[in-house]
């Protein structure tokens, strides 16, 4: 069997996304296996291939850390749904994951404010954007999220309002990004990783994706994409 074969990559892709959005967690080693026709070799060059067209985040023992919009760690937020438990990417993963993950239409989102320790709660559902004061706080622009998927990840957050972002931006000695309330957060992850569970998905160019963001009220410099998508 040829391990640089790329038939298997989209049966590798969905067995990745299924465990998550089933089980709440990465696949093990024989589920990878048996999607590369009972090969871990063949799947682990999948999961390469893959990384490399951003589909996913690898760690250095070439384990599945992200898989926008779950994590396989705690990144700053954890998704409650009636069945399942993730961990959420981001505060834009973690809203994103009651439109993709369809037996699971409302969840509970529960972060800290990075600014001052501040818990917070919120139901999120496909059906409208929650209520609350709360504001997200993006530090690394569209154009270079990709440079540093983790970091970038790990800083978009949700604070209790832009007082605390300042706070946190201070303190930590970092330039503003862009801040956002709960219903351009929640409008932002509705529709951004739709498909993302069904075969042959395709990820965003990126005039399409500087359409997606101003439908979502998100214009200017800092949503401008890479020329290679986001």
């Amino acid at each position: 069997m040829r391990y640089d074969d790329a038939s298997w990559d989209e049966d590798v892709r969905l067995a990745v996304y299924h465990a998550f959005a089933d089980r709440g967690r990465a696949p093990t080693g024989p589920e990878l296996a048996d999607a590369a026709g009972g090969s871990l070799a063949v799947a682990k060059q999948a999961l390469h291939r893959l990384a490399d067209a951003h589909h996913l985040v690898l760690d250095e023992c070439e384990h599945v850390v992200l898989a926008h919009p779950f994590a396989a760690k705690s990144l700053g937020f954890s998704v409650m749904g009636s069945h399942t438990l993730w961990w959420g990417g981001c505060a834009w993963d973690s809203f994103a994951i009651p439109h993709l993950v369809d037996d699971e239409p409302e969840v509970l989102v529960a972060t800290r404010c990075p600014g001052c320790g501040q818990p917070h709660a919120l139901v999120v559902n496909r059906a409208e954007p929650p209520e609350g004061a709360q504001v997200a706080h993006f530090l690394v622009p569209a154009s270079r999220m990709w440079d540093d998927v983790l970091h970038t990840c790990g800083n978009q957050r949700l604070f209790c309002c832009e007082s605390c972002v300042d706070a946190w931006l201070a303190a930590t000695g970092q330039a503003k990004g862009y801040v956002m309330d709960l219903v351009t957060l929640w409008r932002l992850a509705r529709g951004w990783y739709a498909g993302r569970l069904e075969r042959g998905y395709r990820r965003r160019e990126p005039d399409s994706a500087v359409a997606y963001f101003a439908e979502a009220g998100l214009t200017g410099p800092f949503w401008a994409p890479a020329t290679a998508g986001v």
